[in-house]
């Protein structure tokens, strides 16, 4: 993600405060890392692209109330079990990205004015094989923009996501989506790649850009209807959170 130098947080270590930089994003690997109310922030601007504010490795993280701000690239969900709370993520390009397996609940993602030409795209889920049991679910979220993209949000389009990699999955439920969303939903990667081998599922989302009657028409695409599918998408099931999750004292819901 451009440059070499990192902070690196390994298992059962916790974090609270602010963060700030222009430098390469701070990874936390290992098992059991938690941050509450802490910002993670990457200040290189959109004209610098990639620039991450946390690169998330860690299995069984949990983040409690913190702030993920950026523009392209700004949360790097790379790999593993993480779950998100009440967190607010801000950012412009792919700014929710990677493979691992990940449930955000009740956070505010927003999307935020790109440099000309640009598109806004919530996520880019990076799932390599089939097999895998990854994917990105945005559950009983706010989906909207901040104030600088709303007040020009007719010459940017944002989408609630692109397939990065050849089995991309990603779940939108139970969430409220503003009108910043485009129509269409989603965006293509390039040309028809992924466009039959991603699973993007959107299930009981209210708002404005929630209507579903003029989303893409691709293979992978689906309308879940049946809350018995939608489950397989909970935090109990996704992601196993009644195993673990009691244990780092944040708040959750393992259903619907």
């Amino acid at each position: 993600m451009g440059g070499r130098r990192r902070l690196l947080l390994g298992a059962r270590m916790s974090l609270t405060g602010q963060l700030r930089s222009t430098l390469p994003p701070l990874a936390v690997v290992g098992q059991g890392f938690l941050a509450r109310d802490i910002t993670f922030q990457n200040t290189a601007g959109p004209s610098k692209h990639q620039a991450v504010a946390l690169r998330a490795g860690a299995d069984l993280a949990a983040f409690y109330r913190c702030n993920f701000l950026a523009y392209q690239d700004t949360l790097y969900v790379h790999s593993n079990r993480q779950f998100f709370h009440s967190c607010i993520v801000v950012g412009t390009v792919d700014f929710i990205f990677g493979n691992s397996a990940v449930v955000f609940q009740n956070c505010d993602i927003h999307a935020r004015r790109p440099n000309p030409g640009q598109k806004n795209m919530l996520t880019a889920h990076g799932g390599t094989d089939p097999n895998q049991n990854t994917g990105i679910v945005i559950q009983k979220c706010r989906i909207g923009a901040t104030s600088d993209l709303l007040a020009v949000k007719d010459n940017f389009g944002t989408y609630l996501g692109r397939p990065w990699k050849q089995y991309a999955r990603t779940v939108i439920m139970q969430s409220t989506i503003s009108d910043i969303i485009h129509p269409t939903g989603w965006h293509e990667w390039d040309g028809n790649f992924a466009l039959d081998t991603l699973f993007y599922g959107e299930h009981k989302n209210t708002g404005a850009g929630a209507a579903t009657n003029k989303r893409v028409k691709w293979k992978g695409h689906k309308v879940i209807t049946s809350d018995t599918e939608a489950v397989g998408f909970t935090t109990g099931r996704f992601i196993a959170g009644g195993s673990w999750l009691a244990s780092t004292t944040f708040p959750f819901s393992l259903g619907l």
